[in-house]
């Protein structure tokens, strides 16, 4: 039975008895004292919000708190002042509450100190405590961690769950559907000491998890199939993006890689089509097409929307509220607000094509079975390839460190190079200078590209140098021949006997801001290196080649310049070899920080980045890598859809601190940055920080946040609540974690496990504490109301999706097709018109498409599936850290009457009614066993059979109904109508 919703208020006024510990300080003045005297106010000079304010001396120049002297300090006087004039907090505000006042004193006498934010302190890798009273199932360590926290209340823990709880809770938990009575017989008859961790196992390894667990990761991405506002046009790729999700979580791809690709997989080296759908994870904000609209106004919306959502979903902070002034509560300030906002401003909106759904590629496949032929075994042989690089690492490193050391100090020799032939694809023509330099002149195009051929002197040749020269014909005396004298270099390519000589490690001894020499190899022509602001000056790029050359052979260099708004083209330049091994010639400069790491210390990412330098530097590798790219290239293209993604800005926007956060009113600039309260943010190209740095920053390991609020995440989807009960506020207005030393230990233990969501999953899943039973203990009321202690599991009503799928898998409609396009189960009509200028419509599906699980239903912001709605499914304006749970009688009349429901049980009774089942009962027994799993009591058989007979009298007088199907789904309706049924025990 649910709990009664008058007597949920009554478990919240009393969870107050649960604190064990004196009330946080800083929360205290958080919650009575910040509005006047916090970062906006500082009435009579006092300012809460750090210990140098809270000891500076008032305006009446005595200090409003003594260190180690409570009755010297005001602070305690005023609050503690009978005087209406003097009390503090005032009359009309909240009072303190006695056991606040004595924690305020409390912390004056000893000190006043002010400790680091718990959210904010390093994780603390504790070992287990040991358990010394109890006799009870320890399964890993986090039962240790909660044990001990029981023991120190002397209460004893709930026993085990019966096996059909277990693995009915399990399937809920982790597939989001019921188990058959099959499964669970062979589960409970299963005697093996491990058959519960190999459920676990068998849970973890079927396709439904990551549909599952990754409706869980869409409502933080705000999911939906329209754009929202008045037009809410409907978005035809937006389920590529789920599938990308569905996948991610099914392979395990670790929270680190999968957090990277979905912030900034566009800018990882060689980003493949999926790691630019990733990125979609921020293309799910809303999008307004109503004419007469600012579309900047918008725009900037919607990186409002990114900010916000980034800093829920990773940081568990509330940083909207410094949107438009510092937070009130939490360290974050304006400025810091709008640091964060600059890498997502910086993000521009657009699409990238990609494979089309599963069934179009069989197609695509079948029509040119000759290309995928020859591209399969490619594919193939360059995995294997890769696999034996990987195995190769080892060895490597001991080859390469010892290198890296001889070189560590060494520059290398510079050649300078006579140019047989200088030519551009514009109008410009070439003089060469006495210093072997030349010098551009005559037309400029809006584009251009020059072309340098040279012989290269004997020896080995490590490199290239360009060189940029001023010039007194140039404007502002050049090297460019722009009116400022700047020049952008958008690609370098260098040519030898018609094969591409692969570059990098590029560095320069100046970079213009958001214009790195980096963005000379980053293949974007809109991108480049620039100098401003030092035009007039001599500046240099070198190039490192990835194989060295033998020299004494012909080079032929293309210097691409494309700057997107008007001509920047090079004016006066000259080419240098480069020779001698360095360590920027040896490998780039990612790989020489690796192997100066130590491979012990190397994740899975790292080691890919290794591999993928290992593919361009081993012949064979690199051979095959051609091949492969060159097959893919000659294959007709494959269908396509186009998937709105994120891409980076060529040109970055400048991002000015917004007055009140309205974007017409800009003030201070910023520069793309993180807060303070966290560790500082390093960017990996020495420039300004990119959402590449940002994503990597998000899953450091100096990064406290980010574990320790997905780890809560998953939790409170096993548990029903978090460690930390408020999962989307971390700051200092956020609740306590209820296991403080659990909660770290789960965070360094997702990182030691590299990031791995099942491994972690699992952990949690199989421990004794996971396994309890979830009766409510009346003894326990009082001392812990809310379950904080883990005494025993919880009860949880399923989400609105899995409310609709246990009903579909249940009666057998279910269709267990995974991914593809979004689907249109039938929806009331007056519902589905509800579009814009009659823009949409909503065609019931027919055949298996009608039976999909409930995430693939098309989600209409402005209208969405009333099924989902009414079971608290969130309306996907905003990222959903944790769904509501509510009960209304509207709910069971959804249950009982709407069509899906209703087809369900006509089709279960059909099946009933079919199957070689010997009599009503075995048949009512049937019915009960594939909802809930477990046998029926005789009582409620006899129930059944009693309501079976009502429902066949009944029947038996209309003339217009079969009788006999109509009372059996008049009778399995109620069975699929109880509250055991949508409920995970």
């Amino acid at each position: 039975m649910r709990t009664p919703p008058f007597l949920h208020v009554l478990l919240l006024l009393a969870a107050s008895a649960f604190a064990a510990e004196p009330p946080d300080v800083r929360r205290i003045f958080a919650e009575h004292c910040l509005e006047c005297h916090g970062p906006d106010k500082s009435k009579g000079g006092l300012t809460l919000t750090s210990r140098e304010n809270v000891l500076k001396p008032l305006e009446s120049g005595e200090p409003a708190v003594v260190p180690g002297d409570v009755k010297g300090s005001g602070l305690i006087a005023r609050i503690l002042s009978h005087d209406p004039e003097e009390q503090m907090p005032p009359k009309k505000k909240k009072p303190l509450a006695p056991a606040e006042i004595e924690a305020l004193k409390k912390w004056v006498a000893e000190g006043a100190e002010w400790k680091v934010h718990w959210a904010y302190a390093p994780i603390a890798r504790l070992t287990p405590p040991e358990i010394f009273n109890f006799q009870f199932s320890i399964s890993n360590p986090v039962d240790r961690f909660v044990l001990a926290k029981l023991e120190e209340k002397n209460i004893k823990p709930s026993p085990e769950a019966d096996r059909y709880t277990l693995i009915r809770r399990l399937c809920y938990d982790l597939l989001g559907l019921p188990p058959t009575p099959e499964e669970a017989d062979a589960f409970v008859n299963d005697t093996a000491s491990d058959a519960y961790e190999r459920l676990v196992d068998r849970a973890l390894a079927s396709p439904h998890f990551g549909e599952r667990w990754g409706r869980h990761w869409l409502d933080q991405a705000r999911y939906a199939d329209s754009d929202g506002y008045e037009k809410d046009k409907p978005r035809p790729d937006a389920w590529r993006y789920r599938d990308w999700v569905i996948d991610a979580v099914n392979r395990d791809l670790p929270f680190d890689q999968f957090t990277i690709e979905q912030l900034a997989g566009d800018l990882l080296p060689d980003a493949t089509p999926e790691q630019k759908l990733a990125t979609a994870f921020h293309r799910q904000t809303l999008t307004n097409t109503e004419g007469g609209v600012d579309q900047e106004q918008f725009r900037v919306e919607a990186t409002f929307d990114r900010t916000e959502t980034t800093g829920a979903v990773w940081l568990g902070l509330t940083v909207g509220c410094a949107r438009c002034h510092s937070h009130k509560y939490d360290q974050i300030t304006q400025r810091e607000y709008y640091q964060l906002f600059a890498f997502f401003n910086n993000a521009d909106e657009s699409k990238t094509s990609i494979g089309t759904s599963t069934e179009a590629v069989a197609e695509y496949e079948k029509k040119n079975a000759d290309h995928v032929a020859r591209l399969k075994p490619l594919e193939k042989k360059l995995a294997t390839v890769r696999e034996g690089l990987a195995a190769t690492l080892l060895d490597w490193e001991k080859e390469i460190a010892p290198r890296l050391a001889a070189a560590e100090g060494k520059t290398a020799e510079l050649h300078p190079l006579e140019l047989t032939s200088v030519t551009s694809a514009g109008k410009a023509g070439f003089a060469r200078l006495d210093d072997g330099s030349w010098l551009a002149s005559g037309e400029q195009a809006a584009a251009d590209t020059y072309t340098l051929v040279a012989e290269l002197p004997a020896g080995m040749i490590s490199g290239l140098r360009l060189e940029l020269l001023p010039d007194p014909s140039l404007p502002g005396q050049g090297p460019g021949r722009s009116e400022t004298g700047n020049c952008v270099l958008s690609e370098i390519a260098v040519v030898v006997k018609d094969q591409p000589i692969a570059l990098h490690s590029p560095e320069a001894d100046f970079s213009q801001k958001d214009w790195p020499v980096t963005a000379a190899l980053d293949g974007k022509p809109e991108t480049g290196w620039g100098i401003a602001p030092q035009p007039g000056k001599a500046h240099h790029a070198t190039f490192q080649f990835v194989q060295p050359l033998d020299g004494a052979r012909q080079i032929v260099v293309s210097l691409l310049q494309q700057y997107p708004k008007k001509s920047h083209a090079i004016g006066r330049f000259r080419l240098v070899a480069l020779s001698g091994e360095t360590p920027e010639s040896i490998a780039p400069k990612e790989v020489r920080t690796l192997v100066g790491t130590g491979s012990e210390k190397w994740t899975a990412e790292n080691k890919e980045v290794l591999v993928n330098w290992l593919q361009q530097t081993d012949p064979g590798a690199s051979r095959v890598a051609a091949e492969l790219a060159a097959a893919r290239a000659a294959a007709p293209p494959p269908p396509v859809l186009d998937v709105r993604i994120l891409t980076q800005r060529g040109q970055p926007r400048d991002t000015k601190i917004l007055h009140r956060g309205e974007f017409l009113s800009p003030t201070d600039p910023v520069t793309p940055s993180t807060p303070v309260v966290l560790p500082p943010i390093v960017a990996r190209n020495g420039g300004p920080a990119d959402r590449l740095d940002l994503a990597r920053w998000l899953v450091s390991p100096q990064n406290p946040l980010t574990p320790r609020v997905i780890v809560n995440q998953f939790w409170a989807h096993l548990f029903g609540e978090g460690l930390v009960r408020s999962l989307g506020d971390f700051g200092v207005r956020g609740d306590k974690p209820t296991h403080p030393e659990l909660l770290d230990w789960l965070a360094s233990e997702f990182i030691a496990r590299g990031w791995s969501r099942k491994e972690l999953i699992r952990l949690i899943a199989t421990s004794a504490t996971y396994r309890q039973r979830s009766e409510v203990r009346p003894e326990l009321a009082e001392t812990d109301p809310l379950n904080q202690l883990l005494a025993r599991q919880n009860r949880v009503r399923v989400e609105g999706e899995i409310v609709r799928d246990l009903h579909l898998a249940a009666s057998g409609l279910l269709s267990e097709k995974i991914g593809g396009p979004s689907v249109f189960p039938p929806m009331p009509p007056e519902i589905a018109a509800l579009s814009y200028a009659n823009n949409f419509k909503w065609t019931d599906a027919t055949g298996d498409d009608r039976h999909r699980r409930g995430m693939y239903t098309f989600f209409k912001r402005t209208a969405p599936h009333p099924d989902l709605t009414t079971f608290d499914c969130p309306d996907a304006n905003l990222a959903s850290i944790k769904r509501s749970v509510s009960d209304t009688p509207l709910q069971a009349l959804t249950t009982l009457n709407a069509q899906c429901f209703a087809e369900a049980a006509q089709t279960m009774a059909k099946r009933l009614l079919a199957e070689p089942l010997a009599d009503d009962e075995a048949r009512l027994t049937r019915a009960f066993r594939l909802c809930v799993a477990r046998p029926p009591h005789p009582r409620e058989v006899a129930a059944l059979r009693q309501l079976l007979a009502t429902a066949r009298e009944y029947y038996a007088q209309s003339s217009d109904k079969d009788a006999e199907p109509a009372a059996w789904t008049a009778t399995v309706r109620i069975v699929m109508n109880t509250d055991e049924f949508i409920t995970r025990e």
